[in-house]
């Protein structure tokens, strides 16, 4: 089953406050990823908390995003 993000907070400990379709809210922590391209380009960067919503995944201005079925899997309940 995939379900869509409905919304993003970011924090400044790098965690995405997350809202999936089915209401659940969860955390899911960019640290481990900020070694991969593209998400090093948002590592101390203004960047990363230009998260938004879009196509119910997460997205950063200069086409970065992540599958939505990471954030679901790889978050813990808020």
């Amino acid at each position: 089953m995939l379900l869509d993000v409905i919304s993003v907070i970011t924090h400044d400990d790098y965690t995405l406050e997350l809202v999936f379709e089915n209401g659940d809210k969860r955390l899911f922590d960019m640290k481990p990823l900020f070694d991969k391209k593209p998400f090093i380009k948002l590592f101390n960067s203004p960047l990363f908390f230009k998260a938004s919503v879009q196509y119910g995944t997460v997205v950063w201005p200069g086409n970065i995003d992540i599958a939505p079925e990471t954030l679901w899997c790889r978050s813990v309940p808020a």
